[in-house]
């Protein structure tokens, strides 16, 4: 195995991971202060099965881009750089990237937050300088290629760093600021590029000026200068050079909680804790997370979200200077968005018991009595069941509070059928469920809606391929006549030889 200079001395952990449920696990290799997250996306990047190796995998890609740039007589350390942009988790090329699959346009994402240094501020020659190692490293690797991707990440991290809210007019002058000072650098390395591949693209287009970035000293003049030295260049290599992607696996393995310029909509993480941005923008408010507590159980709401408003006004902004763009959030006036539920508030708790299992519902209500939120609470069943329906009653609570009816609930969850199932006892709003999901939203429907729904049709436990569901045709046409599943067993003969 080949050493790699820059990863000595980093310490690192073994662990288990896949890149999905479905996915047999395998064992990586990745510095020990990086996530599991980190871990299966890792798992997921490198090729093959076997045992996988953070910086093997990345040496598998970077290696061709070194031995190419030193035939051209390009910068011998760019190996180096390359290696040290991902171990400092500042930037990583797309997935097709690390697999050696072709791209009709290769990316590469740079994490935002990962340039700002507590203390010290926005490292903007330190982006420029990744933005050109990104552009080179693209076209050293794909010199066909007529359009590459540079892109960035989590920039709501950023502005949380910055100490600024998303949907401030500063903030949006410092992402303006900086898809200009990308687009500038990427634009003159292509143009760079262009004296080794030949110019297969157009001179730059004119953008406009970018506003001034008070936040971030120095940014505006480093983006102004970008995109004076690009537009100055005869032709470039790429008819396009950045983008604003998805989120995928190389941003997990950056760590980068919000995927491209969107918000964050939640200032927790999967892990149920703060998030970096939601800890950063209590840091510029001056506030703990014992006084966020505290303002939450008093009525306030000290991590608002930006709805889409903010959202399409960021995309407005960061669009001149961006080839390619995700579409712009709909301003649809119908469109719901979280409405958050009051610190402390009314509901009920029932118990009752479906077909002797014991289910406990609890409800959370908005100042007007509507429904907020619910949760289960199950005994008997097993952890997993019971981690699928708390899931479920969360799921169920976020559409609630985006706007989605409690009918459409109970229009969809009603009549279900799946075990535990038969008489309700301790609920006399219910007499039998089909299914706990039934249930609940019977319940719900006598309680919120005051409907009684019909009841269901009673079928025998061991009706598989009998029952009258069974004989009911799924479709609105005539089917053929067949035998059932259980009729079918019973013809079924064992023989022998």
């Amino acid at each position: 195995m080949r050493t790699i200079r820059v990863w000595q001395g980093v310490r690192t952990r073994r662990t288990e991971a896949a890149a999905d449920p479905d996915t047999a696990p395998r064992r990586v290799t990745l510095p020990a202060a990086w996530d599991d997250a980190a871990a299966a996306a890792l798992a997921a990047l490198a090729p093959g099965s076997r045992p996988a190796s953070l910086p093997t995998a990345a040496d598998a890609w970077i290696r061709p881009i070194a031995e190419r740039a030193r035939g051209l007589g390009l910068a011998a350390d760019i190996a180096e750089h390359l290696h040290l942009l991902l171990l400092h988790r500042r930037g990583a090329p797309a997935p097709e990237v690390w697999r050696g699959e072709a791209a009709a346009s290769p990316r590469f994402v740079l994490n935002l937050p990962a340039f700002h240094e507590p203390g010290l501020g926005f490292d903007a020659a330190g982006f420029a300088t990744a933005v050109d190692l990104a552009a080179t490293a693209l076209t050293l690797l794909a010199p066909e290629a007529s359009a590459i991707g540079v892109g960035v990440a989590d920039l709501d991290g950023l502005l949380a760093a910055l100490g600024l809210d998303y949907e401030a007019d500063a903030a949006r002058a410092v992402a303006a600021s900086l898809a200009a000072l990308l687009r500038g650098r990427a634009d003159a390395t292509s143009a760079v590029m262009a004296h080794c591949f030949g110019a297969a693209g157009p001179p730059p287009a004119a953008v406009p000026p970018p506003p001034l970035a008070l936040a971030v000293p120095g940014l505006a003049a480093a983006a102004e200068a970008a995109c004076a030295a690009a537009a100055s260049a005869p032709g470039l290599h790429h008819r396009a050079t950045t983008s604003i992607a998805a989120a995928g696996e190389p941003e997990a393995l950056l760590g980068v909680e919000t995927g491209g310029i969107a918000p964050a909509f939640s200032p927790l993480g999967p892990d149920g804790r703060l998030t970096r941005a939601a800890r950063a923008r209590l840091a510029a408010r001056g506030m703990t997370p014992d006084a966020a507590l505290a303002a939450l159980l008093g009525g306030q709401n000290p991590f608002p979200t930006a709805g889409a408003a903010p959202h399409a006004a960021m995309h407005d902004a960061l669009a001149p200077f961006i080839h390619a763009m995700p579409a712009r959030p709909a301003l649809d006036a119908t469109l719901q968005f979280r409405e958050t539920l009051p610190a402390r508030r009314s509901g009920y708790t029932q118990r009752a018991s479906v077909g002797g299992h014991a289910v406990v519902l609890r409800t959370g209500e908005y100042q007007d009595g509507r429904l907020g939120e619910i949760a289960l609470s199950l005994q008997k069943a097993s952890a997993p069941f019971r981690g699928l329906m708390d899931s479920f009653a969360h799921a169920v609570s976020i559409g609630l509070q985006h706007g989605v009816p409690v009918e459409e609930f109970v229009q969809a969850f009603t009549f279900t059928r799946f075990g535990p199932a038969g008489a309700v006892e301790g609920d006399p709003a219910v007499g039998r469920a089909t299914s706990l999901l039934d249930y609940v939203f019977r319940h719900l429907a006598a309680n919120y809606l005051r409907r009684d729904i019909p009841a269901a049709e009673d079928e025998a436990p061991d009706t598989i391929g009998g029952g009258a569901r069974d004989h009911a045709p799924l479709l609105p046409l005539d089917l053929p006549q067949a035998a059932s599943p259980r009729a079918r067993r019973r013809g079924l003969r064992v023989v022998g030889k």
